[in-house]
């Protein structure tokens, strides 16, 4: 039976072999389901010159093609280093049970990927953050979420 350690050896050694291939920055994710590894995940953003192209971002992309699912509920996330806020989301929205991770973000901040601004700008309210955020258009588009709600055949997530 794999342990927390097998399955996190397994992140970081992605994390290695899709660096040194010159595949992104040197992050490795890999998901669990019942013992068993259901996708693997390694950072992609320069390669594919996609900004969410991380590794958790992409393991959570692939279980969910693979299982059919959109719901990883049962699930555990290993990844080489404790997720950016962007991939802490995805995997509260893939409904992961649990993240078990290795390096910390204070590490990789260490190599030049410091996410604190981005921690720090979620805590604050919209008008208050770097990037300007204007709010217009609400009653049009909460007409559609109305809409939705009224959607005999929505599927809720």
């Amino acid at each position: 039976m794999n342990t927390d350690a097998d399955f996190l050896r397994a992140a970081i050694a992605l994390a290695r072999r899709h660096m040194e291939a010159g595949h992104g920055g040197p992050f490795g994710a890999v998901i669990v389901l019942e013992g068993e590894i259901v996708a693997e995940g390694w950072n992609q953003v320069t390669s594919t010159l996609d900004p969410t192209a991380h590794a958790e971002i992409v393991a959570i992309r692939q279980a969910a093609s693979t299982l059919r699912r959109f719901s990883l509920s049962g699930g555990t996330l290993y990844t080489s280093c404790e997720p950016c806020p962007m991939c802490l989301a995805a995997a509260y929205w893939a409904r992961l049970d649990c993240i078990v991770y290795a390096a910390t973000r204070a590490d990789a901040a260490e190599i030049g990927f410091d996410d604190a601004k981005l921690y720090a700008e979620l805590a604050l309210p919209p008008e208050l953050r770097q990037m300007p955020m204007h709010q217009a258009l609400r009653d049009e588009a909460r007409a559609v979420f109305h809409a939705w709600a009224r959607k005999d055949d929505r599927m809720a997530y």
